[in-house]
């Protein structure tokens, strides 16, 4: 789904858009890097000198309330925020902190967990840990 859908069916909802909210919808939809709020905060910022830190916090909220984003959070690490809501799988590199999508099939082991546990379940979510290419590079792994 595209930010005029999105923005479409907000609109339809009683949300209200404002330009900010739509950098803010449009730059998530476009990265693939999973942003903290600081750093979609430091973007926006670049073209909307007066947002505040309040507006971002705000509008991820909507937009993950009203299903157009997830976000996934990390313990100790800040909260990251992905543009495709689908649920899908995430790697994370234990070093630096990057965030990056897998792309495969979701594992069907909803079910086998619901006999096994007696939990109804509505989800899952399965992340990966490891070292990215980059800091690889950087340093050798001891």
């Amino acid at each position: 789904m595209d930010a005029i859908e999105i923005l479409k069916q907000l609109k339809d909802k009683g949300v209200r858009f404002t330009p900010q909210r739509q950098a803010i919808l449009e730059f998530l939809l476009e990265t693939v890097s999973h942003p903290t709020a600081d750093e979609i905060y430091h973007h926006v910022k670049a073209k909307f000198p007066g947002v505040s830190l309040g507006t971002i916090y705000n509008t991820l909220k909507m937009l993950k309330e009203h299903g157009h984003i997830l976000e996934l959070s990390y313990g100790d690490m800040s909260s990251r925020f992905d543009g495709n809501p689908q649920n899908h799988y995430h790697i994370v590199c234990s070093k630096c902190g990057k965030v990056a999508d897998l792309h495969r099939p979701l594992l069907d082991i909803n079910q086998e967990v619901r006999e096994k546990s007696g939990f109804i379940i509505m989800g899952h979510r399965l992340e990966f840990y490891g070292i990215c290419s980059e800091c690889q590079n950087d340093e050798p792994l001891n």
